[in-house]
């Protein structure tokens, strides 16, 4: 599937710059935010970004700060293990 992204020409003036490598870009921060919330995997970033291996997308996610939130049961978790820290 292909989809368009519509950006006003008074903003594309000020993308000019980074025009050859706007469209990766755009793509880029797409899928670091999907991963980041969860709505995409690692497997899914890989396949989205073309990447060689899983290494490169770990890579990827790394350089981009992507890590998943932790879950509803994680937190949960981690708030029952502080309730049972004892109180100076």
């Amino acid at each position: 599937m292909t989809n368009s992204l519509n950006i006003p020409d008074l903003l594309m003036a000020s993308l000019a710059p980074l025009q050859p490598e706007l469209p990766r870009m755009i793509l880029e921060s797409f899928a670091a935010q999907g991963y980041r919330q969860g709505i995409l995997s690692t497997a899914q970033v890989r396949t989205l970004l073309g990447h060689d291996s899983r290494w490169e997308t770990e890579d990827f996610l790394a350089q981009h700060e992507a890590w998943p939130g932790p879950s509803a049961a994680e937190m949960a978790s981690g708030a029952q293990a502080l309730r049972s820290v004892p109180l100076p």
